[in-house]
């Protein structure tokens, strides 16, 4: 008996050793897959986006998430292959959930600085949008970016405008959605909000009774890409997104989406000058 429950005990650790040798293997073959791979795989790319940033990324009266950057990300899905899941996400928690790998890529009129490419890789732009400086419609305090100096601003917590009005002086409140800025500068609350040139357009046409006004722009439009993650692993990724913009571009498909949203092309480098 002693010898039949040794040759059982046996033959368990063997066929646990077995089981736990088969799913190493699998552990590693898991581990050498690249994104692109897992991404393919499981039939998903997970896309953060803010979802209140009209026209780039908002919610329908149908409670539907559209947008250019809804739709520029799922025509590169399409793309790759697979389904574009999007996750709304306030700004600030954006690039932090690449870091985390709680999202793959991010679509959210994210403009390339040279802080943000010393930690993320950017595809190719698919567009260019120039800052807007907006005012009160009865300030005349405030003509040019130069005038911001010991002004109020408010912008959304680390976004290019934020750190461009206190790069001119001015003293910045951090909200999360374009109206929040807009009502602070209604209100009197803030002298002045930076923001993209199309946006403030957008919101303006929408609401042609709003009390605001654009005194003045940059000379340079940003450039508009999609942020990955700065690692071997992402590489392939990022390859095959900027082969999916590259083919939308020549299809006209980047132009037909900037048309319909914006009502001009701003996936055009020349955007800045065509805008004079």
């Amino acid at each position: 008996m002693q010898l039949e429950g040794a040759f059982k005990m046996k033959k368990f650790v063997s066929l646990l050793l077995a089981l736990m040798m088969a799913l190493g293997m699998t552990a590693l073959a898991e581990e050498s897959k690249d994104q692109l791979a897992r991404i393919q795989e499981k039939d998903e790319i997970v896309i953060a986006t803010e979802g209140t940033w009209a026209p780039w990324t908002y919610t329908d009266e149908n409670g539907n998430l559209v947008g250019f950057d809804v739709e520029i990300a799922t025509a590169i899905a399409e793309k790759l292959g697979v389904k574009a899941t999007f996750v709304t996400v306030e700004w600030d928690g954006i690039l932090a959930g690449i870091d985390s790998g709680r999202y793959d890529i991010a679509a959210n009129g994210i403009d390339v600085t040279e802080q943000r490419s010393e930690k993320y890789n950017f595809s190719t732009p698919y567009a260019f949008n120039r800052t807007a400086l907006v005012v009160r419609g009865d300030n005349e305090d405030i003509k040019s970016f130069e005038d911001l100096k010991g002004k109020k601003t408010t912008n959304s917590i680390a976004s290019t405008y934020m750190i461009l009005a206190e790069e001119f002086g001015a003293e910045v409140v951090g909200v999360d959605t374009l109206d929040q800025t807009i009502m602070q500068v209604l209100t009197g609350r803030a002298d002045a909000t930076l923001n993209s040139e199309v946006s403030i357009a957008d919101y303006m046409q929408k609401r042609p009774d709003a009390n605001i006004k654009i005194v003045a722009l940059t000379e340079e439009a940003n450039l508009v890409a999609i942020p990955t993650r700065k690692t071997d692993d992402s590489a392939s990724l990022l390859e095959a997104i900027n082969q999916a913009i590259a083919e939308l571009r020549e299809e006209g498909k980047l132009s037909e989406i900037s048309m319909k949203y914006f009502g001009r092309d701003i996936t055009a480098e020349t955007v800045g000058e065509a805008a004079e």
